[in-house]
């Protein structure tokens, strides 16, 4: 009887959605490093609203379909990957396993999907590289000086980088009142050492706030698009668009690629929950270019609403982190392993063997239910 109660709860305490790991990181984490992941911008409504906008929307599932045979794999800018869904840029690694981003290339590489390795990471550019044999983009931000930027770029491209993701959303740092509070410290950005200063001088707040402040490029434009196209040969995905006026933009500045954004909630406090928008996104570029979903993804069945919405694929940020810091690399290969049988799950509960049979009919959104009683 002891055995029997010892075993369940010992088995209880192991994770079985990826909701789990967060507690788990949050027991294994300092304070402020937890914070750090978890926090958003402000009061924090874009982060409740991320998550809770996939609660509105409904999925219409099919049945007598034969779903003997599910297939999951899909094509990102020419790159075949075992799902749709990659792992998203975030910063600082180390501070969640002392591996760091090699733990998580490892990872992504063992889930056939592609990293997006953050420029603030905490391992290399070339370290990462050299990780593992696997198809990975670079995230940039553009600095005041450009010359930085243009060798990150370089040196991307030079180690088998495929694509730059382009973060627009950050012309300054938003208020992340947690990281104010903790005075949080900017990790070292290893793809920096010896390219710039990364000290800062402040007794006030983050000091994550004021470096971002002090480095970043606010007078970035659409024509400064232009610029890195003629410094790179790679494809470039611009990574913070919210609206259709923008996505109409970026089509005419002629990127390869939309990712439908709001920096996991850490920037613009009531920006929109990134699944409620994805929608006047897609009709705005018409098909001309693939648009991507970061935000809230917690569950398969969120990866299934935004690909119903048409989105290509999604990106997995905070749960990584969490995995991460809960059971390091293994932890990230079950988070990623979690989502993957979850929506295998959900499409064959929906009638959907391969990922292009999920259509806007199988869902139906909060607007759909307002339009149906008029």
């Amino acid at each position: 009887m002891f055995w029997s109660l010892f075993c369940q709860g010992k088995m209880s305490s192991e994770p079985v959605n990826v909701n789990d790991f967060k507690e788990l990181a949050r027991l294994a984490l300092p304070k402020m490093y937890y914070d750090f992941y978890a926090g958003g911008a402000e009061d924090e409504h874009t982060l409740r609203e991320n998550i809770q906008a996939f609660y509105r929307i409904t999925i219409r599932p099919r049945v007598l379909v034969d779903v003997s045979k599910i297939d999951m794999s899909t094509t990102i800018l020419g790159h075949r990957i075992s799902t749709p869904m990659l792992v998203a840029p975030t910063a600082a690694h180390k501070l969640a396993f002392h591996e760091g981003e090699l733990a998580t290339a490892r990872a992504a590489a063992a889930a056939n999907t592609i990293m997006v390795l953050s420029y603030s990471s905490t391992c290399s550019i070339e370290e990462v590289a050299s990780s593992c044999n696997a198809v990975r983009f670079f995230q940039l931000y553009i600095f005041r000086r450009r010359d930085i930027s243009a060798l990150l770029v370089q040196r991307a491209e030079k180690f088998g980088y495929k694509a730059i993701i382009l973060t627009v959303d950050t012309p300054r740092l938003g208020r992340r009142e947690a990281d104010i509070k903790n005075k949080m410290i900017a990790p070292p950005v290893k793809n920096l050492e010896g390219l710039i200063s990364i000290n800062v001088n402040t007794d006030q707040g983050s000091k994550l706030e004021t470096y971002a402040n002090e480095m970043l490029d606010a007078s970035l434009c659409w024509e400064d698009i232009g610029w890195l196209r003629s410094i790179t040969t790679l494809p470039i995905l611009i990574k913070g668009v919210l609206t259709h006026e923008d996505a109409t933009k970026a089509v005419e500045a002629g990127v390869d690629g939309i990712i439908v954004s709001n920096h996991g909630a850490r920037q613009l406090d009531f920006a929109p929950a990134t699944v409620s928008v994805i929608e006047e996104v897609v009709h705005a570029v018409r098909g001309k270019i693939p648009v991507l979903l970061d935000g809230g993804v917690r569950r398969g069945t969120d990866v299934f609403k935004a690909l119903a919405l048409g989105a290509q694929a999604v990106l997995i940020g905070r749960p990584v982190l969490f995995g991460l810091a809960a059971k390091g690399e293994e932890g990230v290969r079950k988070v990623l392993e979690m989502l993957k049988n979850e929506l295998e799950t959900s499409m064959a509960l929906s009638g959907c063997p391969c990922i292009k049979d999920i259509t806007r009919s199988h869902v139906r959104t909060h607007y759909d239910k307002l339009q149906s009683m008029l």
